[in-house]
């Protein structure tokens, strides 16, 4: 029974990884649409946010909780319908809103928050039964970050709805809108899950010590104190929550170096490697300026409407943290989840890691000219880096395509070596 629990949890992860696939393709098709049609850059970063990063998350953080505590699984049927709920949520949102149907927009961010009432159940199920250690860090950081975003999403859907008194203080609710839902939810468990994949990924123990404890907590801390100071438009709370999430940003990263200089030896498969580890630590590296220029705003001018921006900080954050950290997960997962023999997982292995570096780099240099080109309304500097970026989740689509259909090898071929783990 354990057995086919665990088949079927892995099944569900991987049809949900495919889902966010689908939403980050759509963002990138949505970003050459006329300005007018996709709202600025709402339409892209609300595909690319609620749609794909949710959808990664609703996919991998139940099975993450039952691997790292031991436990039995949640069903395959609760985790489905996490990921039905929050792919129609985000379609309804998105759809209602480009086109001025508020009811459609209302049911889809109702729909959102029940699957992140569902996610919560299907991510702490496996406490009932847990075997191994309780990880209770990353466990708060799960929490938080779930908390977070039912707030969030619960501000956000009042204001699709129309709700008078919500929209008359969107000025200063939409901010702490964004924060509890960016850097609140998509962030922390990103971060939280970065505390025990960023060690698996490079062959290293799981950290511990103040690195850890100063991420969760400042990370925990920061987005709902921000928010807090913009809807009581309170300065010195939204200034505290500021520090809080730079000294939380600044110690993830602390932990990625330690982990970083503990890493494994590796003698095989190198270039799957190389887009894994080289990806997790590009997105932490963005996540780092995102952070220190969206909070640095906060402590400077304090929580107030011009203090909140998506100009300098969309691109890191979707493109350079919450797009990089996904291709670094699924590079990772989609081997060892995927059924199959070894001789299949090696040849997937193949395929995911192709033009490793270039792509890599090139990802990373399309961010950069995308963030500068943002930063100083400059279009030329924004198309180039848009196009690239486009071009490199596209050509990491297509090898998650090719690596999830890959066939099994004939019982002729050869045992594929693996070494290093």
């Amino acid at each position: 029974m354990r057995a086919r629990e665990r088949a079927a949890d892995r099944r569900v992860t991987a049809a949900g990884l495919w889902v966010a696939g689908g939403f980050l393709a759509l963002a990138v098709a949505s970003a050459a649409l006329p300005a007018n049609l996709r709202m600025g850059t709402w339409l892209p970063l609300h595909l690319a946010l609620a749609g794909a990063a949710s959808q990664a998350i609703g996919a991998t953080l139940p099975f993450f909780t039952a691997s790292l505590l031991a436990g039995r699984p949640a069903r395959w049927e609760l985790r489905a319908a996490v990921q039905v709920c929050l792919a129609l949520g985000a379609l309804g949102v998105t759809a209602g809103v480009a086109l001025q149907a508020p009811a459609l927009a209302a049911t889809g961010g109702t729909s959102f928050v029940a699957g992140i009432g569902l996610l919560a159940v299907a991510a702490f199920l496996p406490l009932r039964r847990a075997l191994g250690r309780r990880h209770p860090w990353v466990l708060a950081a799960y929490a938080v970050a779930l908390a977070d975003v039912a707030a969030g999403a619960f501000l956000g859907t009042l204001e699709v709805a129309g709700v008078v008194s919500v929209q008359s203080d969107w000025s200063w609710l939409e901010p702490a809108h964004a924060w509890l839902n960016l850097l609140g939810f998509v962030s922390l468990v990103v971060a939280g899950t970065m505390l025990h994949l960023y060690p698996t990924v490079v062959g290293a123990k799981l950290g511990s010590g103040r690195a850890m404890r100063a991420m969760v907590l400042g990370l925990a801390l920061g987005a709902p104190l921000i928010a807090l100071g913009y809807a009581a438009r309170q300065d010195l709370v939204g200034r505290s929550g500021a520090g809080a999430e730079i000294v939380g940003a600044f110690g993830l990263v602390a932990y990625v170096v330690a982990a970083w200089r503990s890493r494994g030896r590796w003698t095989g498969e190198l270039a799957w490697r190389t887009v894994s580890i080289a990806s997790l630590g590009s997105s932490v590296a963005w996540f780092a300026v995102a952070v220190a220029v969206s909070a640095g705003r906060v402590l400077a001018l304090g929580p107030v409407p011009v203090a909140w921006s998506l100009a300098p900080i969309g691109a890191p954050l979707a493109a350079g943290w919450m797009a990089q950290s996904v291709i670094g997960a699924w590079t990772h997962l989609l081997p060892a989840i995927s059924g199959g023999s070894p001789r299949r997982h090696s040849r997937q292995r193949a395929v995911l890691g192709l033009a490793a570096v270039p792509r890599v780099v090139a990802l990373n240099c399309g961010v950069a000219l995308l963030t500068g080109g943002m930063t100083l309304s400059a279009p030329d500097l924004v198309a180039a880096g848009a196009f690239v970026v486009a071009m490199m989740l596209a050509v990491g689509l297509g090898l998650l395509l090719a690596a999830s259909l890959a066939p099994e090898p004939g019982s002729d071929e050869p045992q594929a070596s693996r070494t290093g783990g």
